[in-house]
């Protein structure tokens, strides 16, 4: 028998099976293009066996969601050095944040999202929990213990957090959500990222 999970899915034999190929039918064809049909059709089951797994195609898409943005989350934070200088740490959940945004899933997660999100106002919510939220959830912890360790000078941990965040998208978040330029060269996004750490620092470091 299935697992109930949460409120929104159920695992089984071939939950992985079907989020794999629903996520795959949406990257292709976009949240409306997907059909019931065509995503249990890519994940080589029956439609009966998807409905036994999600409810509908919104409860599937939250569950992608949730699933890949966590999953990008956690495999930055194990990989994180907290011994790193100040600088670099940054650096490194800066070029996390901006892979993220140029990956294939990124783009049109949040593509879909703006779209969706009227619509469908727990996607979005899910979306923002699973995926920025926990992003800055994350980055803020690292940045108070840094600030109780002196390393930094910030008294609103969670705002700095998102500041960071944001300075993280420039020369790249825009243009990509609204299509402005399917590529932004490498060169681009390491100087954006680099001047996202010199101005954060220069805001809330700690002078030598």
């Amino acid at each position: 028998m299935a697992e109930t999970v949460g409120a929104e899915g159920r695992k089984g034999r071939k939950f992985d099976q079907v989020v794999d190929g629903a996520r795959r039918v949406f990257l292709r064809d976009g949240y409306d293009g997907a059909s019931v049909d065509d995503i249990a059709r890519e994940a080589g089951v029956s439609k009966a066996t998807l409905y036994a797994y999600f409810a509908d195609k919104n409860v599937l898409f939250r569950q992608i969601c949730a699933t890949e943005c966590r999953r990008q989350t956690e495999l930055a934070e194990a990989e994180l050095d907290l011994s790193a200088p100040v600088e670099e740490m940054l650096l490194f959940v800066a070029e996390r944040i901006a892979g993220f945004l140029l990956s294939d899933f990124g783009r049109n997660a949040f593509r879909l999202v703006t779209s969706e999100g009227g619509r469908f106002p727990d996607l979005a919510r899910d979306f923002w929990a699973n995926g920025p939220g926990l992003t800055q959830d994350r980055l803020a912890h690292h940045m108070r213990h840094l600030t109780e360790k002196g390393l930094l000078r910030i008294e609103d941990p969670r705002l700095a957090a998102e500041q960071f965040a944001q300075l993280c998208k420039a020369h790249i978040h825009d243009r990509l959500l609204f299509g402005l330029e399917d590529t932004i060269t490498e060169a681009g996004v390491q100087k954006s990222l680099h001047g996202a750490v010199e101005m954060f620092m220069a805001r809330y470091g700690v002078k030598g």
